[in-house]
């Protein structure tokens, strides 16, 4: 017994002075670890000052181009309409006139052709647009929801043009024959619905507008309505609310302000489109009350009559009038964010 108690005694000095214990060096001090990829990278770098001011300078650049991209553009068409513009001046913009022959050119008929039909897209769109939404947030099966999504996101992919030549042979050939006569029969007394039925013309331009902004106006109705939180809708169901008011005051409610943006740029998209509307419209500068009778927009007429430019104020003209459509897009989204500002007081919407 004494023996083995000498060996256990031997073997435990031996291990005490042996090999220094994990984390410590032979003498007896804590070893450091070794630094990572990422701070050798930073502690061989040097100053960063160069690096912050470079970046801070790239990002700067990037914000002011914007606004140089949009005082680039209109330098270039007051300086392309000055001929124009010293002619008529500002009564080009309320003038009805446009006959190239004799050189008398106004812009009225194009913008009110381009309110009007932007108008009549809204009033068709928004409500099947929120509708839409609604359904696909709220109600929709399950198994039904991504098709419908994706069916409805994928008219927006479509090219206008295409739009256009189903607007001539389908949608005209409906409008001529099914809904104006029903439309005329009812409400012709307004004076709205009245006149010849050529089945092209405001109408039909308002209704392909109102198709091509339903997906933009839904898919962004649906995304915001989406992120409003499901406690919203418990609270409101708890305090014995029916679906409709649960969707009406806990959701629409909350999502009010990105429902009104989505308006914007739909109407946003409505008031530059071209082709389509180029194809139904019927492409006459006047301004009637009916909404049967054909009309002109200003995107529709700069893109017909460009080409046939033969003179240069023929062409001043137009460059003008790509002006005027220029100063409604920005008058129309500068009441559009007013609006907003109405609405919600310039406060966010509560989601909590």
């Amino acid at each position: 017994m004494v023996l083995v108690k000498i060996k256990l005694q031997e073997a435990g000095v031996a291990g005490q002075s042996g090999s220094p214990s994990r984390g410590r060096t032979r003498s007896g001090v804590d070893s450091q670890p070794e630094p990572s990829l990422v701070r050798k990278f930073l502690l061989s770098r040097g100053s960063s000052a160069f690096a912050d001011r470079t970046f801070r300078g790239l990002m700067l650049l990037c914000a002011f181009s914007i606004f140089g991209i949009v005082a680039l553009i209109a330098t270039e068409l007051v300086l392309r309409s000055q001929m124009s513009i010293n002619k008529f001046g500002m009564a080009f913009f309320f003038r009805q006139i446009w006959d190239p022959v004799s050189g008398d050119f106004g812009a009225l008929p194009f913008i009110y052709g381009t309110l009007a039909s932007s108008f009549l897209a809204l009033l068709i769109a928004v409500p099947l647009a929120i509708g839409l939404a609604i359904f696909l947030t709220e109600m929709c099966p399950r198994f039904l929801r991504s098709p419908l999504a994706f069916i409805t996101e994928l008219l927006a992919a479509i090219p206008s043009v295409v739009y256009g030549l189903w607007a001539i042979f389908v949608l005209v050939p409906i409008l001529r024959e099914h809904v104006n006569p029903v439309l005329a029969k009812t409400l012709g007394w307004t004076g709205l619905f009245s006149g010849p039925n050529f089945g092209i013309g405001m109408l039909a331009a308002g209704v392909i507008l109102a198709i091509m902004i339903l997906p933009i106006i839904s898919s962004l109705t649906r995304e915001v309505m989406t992120s409003v939180p499901h406690t919203q809708r418990e609270a409101v169901l708890a305090l014995g609310a029916t679906r409709w008011e649960m969707i009406r005051m806990g959701v629409l409610r909350n999502a009010r302000i990105g429902i009104v943006g989505s308006i914007i740029l739909g109407l946003g998209r409505a008031l530059g489109e071209t082709m389509a509307v180029t194809m139904v419209i019927g492409n006459r500068p006047e301004i009637a009350k009916s909404l049967f009778a054909p009309g002109y927009s200003m995107a529709a007429v700069i893109a017909s009559e460009f080409t046939e430019a033969s003179d240069d104020l023929y062409l001043s003209a137009l460059m003008e009038i790509g002006l005027a459509l220029f100063i409604v897009t920005i008058v129309v989204n500068a009441l559009a964010r007013l609006l907003v500002w109405a609405v919600t007081r310039g406060t966010p919407a509560r989601i909590n």
